[in-house]
């Protein structure tokens, strides 16, 4: 009798570098990046709308920092993509590693055989980026993760609408004692009733998860070609008065409330 040995699990990625973290609670601190491929958003203000789509390869930092990629063929698997994040992880040189996109939740599956071994061979604590809808699919991976940056779309802002699934997002992450974080993207066309409607919503589950308002970044010439034939809205930052006076508003629920841009743009990082 022969027995067949099961492949290992593979996975589509867009890139894995090393880099400066530019947003939430981890913001200035030194990553190591998996973004996976494929998002089912199309938000209007998405500055990785080329993560869209699942492309046919990879690119891979062959030098933490140096920005000289390979290109790999996609799909990865497993065992591959554990080796090349042991490339990445130099001695002392980062301080997590961050689960981006696209969504990573989408790869759920993948990722429910990866984050084990991952975190085991790094030492380093993991954190998801993500959109914040998907709980069910959270819930299968929230054992091996320590920070949590969640989404809430506004639709005024966003396109999206997810006012449950972003509930049950973040109840599961503070009923599993998981640290969280609440990003919102804000512009010129932000409604101050959606900030009050999400200002409630964190607050009816917890009222000291930090929340991130983040005025949104405008979109460059680039970045607005990856839509390809989708209308591209036009973006604008709102104006610093206004920005502060939904702080204002949103403190009324919550305690931590913080404004803070995209730094890595700042830096012309990617």
């Amino acid at each position: 009798m022969t027995h067949s040995i099961a492949a290992p699990p593979t996975t589509r990625a867009i890139e894995v570098f090393s880099g400066i973290q530019g947003e939430g609670l981890n913001v200035g601190t030194r990553q190591i990046f998996i973004r996976f491929g494929g998002c089912d958003l199309r938000c209007n203000y998405c500055d990785s709308a080329h993560t869209w789509t699942i492309p046919d390869t990879c690119r891979i930092e062959k030098t933490p920092g140096d920005r000289d990629f390979e290109v790999h063929p996609n799909p990865v698997p497993l065992p591959l993509f554990l080796d090349w994040i042991d490339r990445q992880n130099q001695p002392s040189l980062h301080d997590s590693i961050s689960l981006t996109g696209g969504e990573p939740l989408l790869h759920t599956p993948f990722l429910e055989e990866f984050l084990p071994p991952l975190k085991q061979r790094t030492g380093l604590p993991l954190y998801l980026e993500t959109g914040g809808h998907r709980p069910q699919q959270l819930q299968r991976i929230l054992p091996y993760l320590d920070l949590v940056g969640m989404d809430i779309k506004l639709p005024s802002v966003s396109g999206e609408t997810h006012w449950q699934a972003h509930q049950e997002f973040l109840s599961l992450c503070c009923t599993a004692g998981v640290e969280v974080f609440v990003k919102i993207i804000i512009s010129d066309d932000t409604l101050e009733a959606e900030l009050e409607q999400a200002a409630q919503l964190v607050a009816g589950i917890n009222p000291l998860v930090t929340v991130f308002l983040q005025p949104v970044t405008p979109l460059s010439a680039g970045e607005m070609a990856n839509f390809g034939d989708r209308p591209t809205p036009a973006i604008k930052s709102p104006a610093p008065t206004k920005v502060l006076a939904w702080q204002g508003v949103m403190k009324q629920w919550l305690k931590p409330v913080r404004v803070v841009p995209q730094t890595h743009k700042m830096l012309g990082q990617l």
